[in-house]
């Protein structure tokens, strides 16, 4: 039989040219994205930021302030692990392992140092987040916007003094001769007491003070949350016949639990500080065994006999412990109130 013009193909050509085509060309559903080179990606980048470099102008100084107090630093806290000496320098310092963690640890005081710490932080933080709650949803509520002003500027307004300020406001009210407080008891018929000296109140002066001052400033954060609730589930509530506490139980408070929790995760963060500034400025030698915590010891320990670097090692201890219970705590609220801070 005659062969044709034409030859066909033989399978191992098919084969190839079916190989090659599929090689060519790209699966199914997706799409090929050419690579943008590095130089590219850099002049994209800082295009971006010229365009909008009027915001980058003013995020810069908070930049600069955590790079200079917060980042740098952290090359100077090898000294808590090195016999720092100033002549020699950070760097060339006998290198002394945890020796300065052990000294802080087997110190007479590290058991009262840590139970007045824990006491002052944790009381305040059970004691004044519910007040701050009830004083904002309370300030939600209520329907005179005049009186409402009136209430945030009076309670906003202790935060912005210095606790120096403060002292000598207590010292007025508390003071056993002529404070306001003591004067009413000597009315009464008691005996003044020197509440400022007496190992016995100076704790709850110390709170109550400190809840005083920042209840107020505390509330912003769930006022806010508070007014992004959407209005309409209140409006559906009320014509179901809830009452306001229901609506405060079953609206309100869910609706700021997020806030809660991550105020709640960011305080326990900071659990071992208590509140250097307010104490330091209150506390005296004859409250010293009730008031003293970690921050104040540290103070007369490393700045003022100049163990800079057992210092150091205790803010890197309190550090490594906020950490922890950050972590840990997170978790707990990711279980348990499905929200967290990461």
């Amino acid at each position: 039989m005659a062969k044709s013009g034409v030859d066909r193909p033989s399978a191992s050509h098919k084969d190839a040219n079916v190989t090659q085509n599929t090689a060519v060309q790209p699966a199914a559903g997706k799409i090929s994205v050419p690579e943008i080179p590095m130089r590219e990606r850099l002049r994209i980048l800082w295009r971006a930021i010229w365009r909008h470099r009027i915001f980058y102008f003013l995020v810069l100084p908070s930049i600069l302030f955590f790079i200079v107090f917060k980042y740098w630093p952290l090359w100077n806290a090898q000294i808590a692990f090195k016999d720092f000496k100033p002549l020699l320098g950070v760097e060339r310092s006998p290198w002394i392992g945890f020796q300065h963690f052990m000294t802080f640890f087997n110190s007479y005081y590290f058991t009262q140092l840590i139970g007045n710490t824990l006491f002052f932080s944790v009381v305040k933080l059970i004691l004044g987040m519910p007040m701050a709650i009830v004083l904002a949803i309370a300030l939600y509520e209520t329907r005179f916007n005049i009186f409402r002003s009136m209430v945030q500027t009076g309670a906003y307004i202790p935060h912005f003094l210095s606790w120096v300020i403060m002292f000598g406001v207590l010292l007025t009210m508390l003071s056993p001769s002529e404070g306001l407080v003591n004067e009413i008891i000597k009315a009464t018929g008691g005996k003044p007491i020197a509440f400022l000296t007496s190992p016995k109140f100076f704790r709850w002066v110390v709170i109550f003070s400190d809840i005083w001052k920042e209840t107020g400033w505390s509330t912003i954060l769930y006022f806010a949350a508070l007014m992004a609730i959407e209005p309409s589930l209140f409006e559906a509530a009320a014509v179901d016949g809830a009452s306001r506490w229901q609506r405060i139980w079953h609206i309100s408070l869910p609706g700021i639990l997020p806030v809660i929790m991550i105020v709640t995760l960011l305080r326990l963060g900071h659990i071992l500080d208590a509140g250097f500034n307010e104490i330091f400025v209150l506390y005296s030698v004859p409250v010293y065994s009730v008031s003293d915590i970690i921050d104040t010891w540290v103070y007369r320990q490393g700045i003022l006999d100049f163990q800079f670097s057992l210092a150091t090692a205790v803010g890197m201890f309190k550090g490594v412990i906020g950490l922890a219970l950050l972590v840990v705590s997170n978790e707990f609220a990711k279980r348990w109130a499905h929200s967290s801070l990461y």
